[in-house]
């Protein structure tokens, strides 16, 4: 445990939290609806400081980020809690609390990056910013340590806290959840400008790639399709977009997506940005990276087979091009 940072002391030892949107009023002896952040004695402490849900050496293309040394493994790390609860949410036993936890100094997961022969860290699986503590503090050591940061999350940051942490990040995969603020409000519990902000804020800083989950007749429509791709290519076509396919999951029955509404996706984004995959489904569309100006394969994936061909470091090893990754 380890006093937290961002938040203001209220009436009757209240205190509000500042790190996210959702900025939690917390009396004492309670937590934040991210369960990782609790009032005691009128401070706002950071509870679950050092606790680990999960650690594994993850592929990098998992997360997925397809253009940030592709082939590589991650020393990836999850704690609990998160700053949404969607109801499709596809990791609700970490979000909900529902597994144990390890404890674990940042210098320790340094150490074990290292000894696996990590690229880096990966703070993933559930929302890494309730921990922002302790991925601060983390993220610091890494790149003392010559390791690469990388974040997987919702992008629901209110703006200082992420300031103080994107220095130490190398890329980061952003939920986009949806281009409508309703789908946040009734599916997410949250708002989506702060997650735009974020995108637009992130993408100058460090590699970043989004992924949209695609719900069945909930955020597949064409004109949603359309309307978050042309955001997308407004702020940086260069951007990795992943759809990925959503299977029936905590408080959500639909059923799968349709493959026909994942073509019809990688059909129409495809046309706009330079970029575009597909997840979470066994084809060959939407998998491989081929280089915008010739068509040369740059790096050939088969699930988590990966094979690196024409990349050659940033580049085109065909035509010379240079493109947004980093290898």
């Amino acid at each position: 445990m380890k006093k937290a940072k961002y938040w203001e002391q209220k009436d009757n030892e209240a205190v509000q939290c500042l790190l996210c949107p959702n900025a939690c009023v917390v009396k004492p002896g309670k937590a934040g609806t991210c369960k990782g952040r609790r009032n005691i004695g009128g401070e706002l402490y950071a509870e679950q400081y050092g606790q680990v849900s999960a650690i594994s050496m993850d592929p990098i293309e998992k997360k997925p980020l397809y253009h940030f040394f592709p082939g590589s493994e991650i020393l990836s790390i999850g704690t609990i809690g998160c700053t949404f609860s969607c109801d499709f949410c596809q990791n609700y036993h970490l979000v909900e609390a529902l597994v144990p936890t390890d404890e674990i100094a940042p210098a320790g997961l340094i150490e074990s990056a290292k000894s696996r022969r990590s690229i880096g860290i990966a703070y993933t699986y559930n929302e890494p910013f309730v921990s922002f503590e302790f991925v601060l503090d983390t993220a610091i050591m890494a790149k003392e340590a010559g390791l690469k940061n990388v974040l997987v999350t919702n992008g629901y940051y209110h703006p200082e806290p992420f300031r103080e942490l994107i220095p130490y990040i190398d890329a980061m995969n952003i939920d986009l959840k949806s281009i409508r603020d309703q789908f946040y409000r009734k599916y997410c519990h949250g708002k989506i400008a702060p997650v735009l902000k974020t995108i637009e804020e992130a993408q100058k800083h460090c590699l970043v790639e989004l992924t949209n989950l695609i719900v069945t007749e909930l955020n597949d429509s064409d004109s949603d399709l359309k309307d978050l791709i042309d955001w997308v290519a407004s702020v940086n076509p260069e951007m990795p977009l992943h759809f990925s396919r959503y299977h029936p999951m905590y408080k959500m029955t639909k059923p799968p997506t349709p493959i026909e509404r994942l073509e019809k996706a990688y059909e129409l984004a495809a046309g706009k940005l330079k970029w575009v995959y597909l997840g979470n489904v066994f084809t060959d569309l939407g998998q491989d990276s081929l280089c915008p100006h010739c068509g040369a394969t740059l790096v050939k994936r088969k699930g988590y087979s990966v094979s690196v061909l024409e990349l050659k470091g940033s580049a085109c090893g065909k035509c010379g091009a240079r493109h947004n990754f980093i290898s």
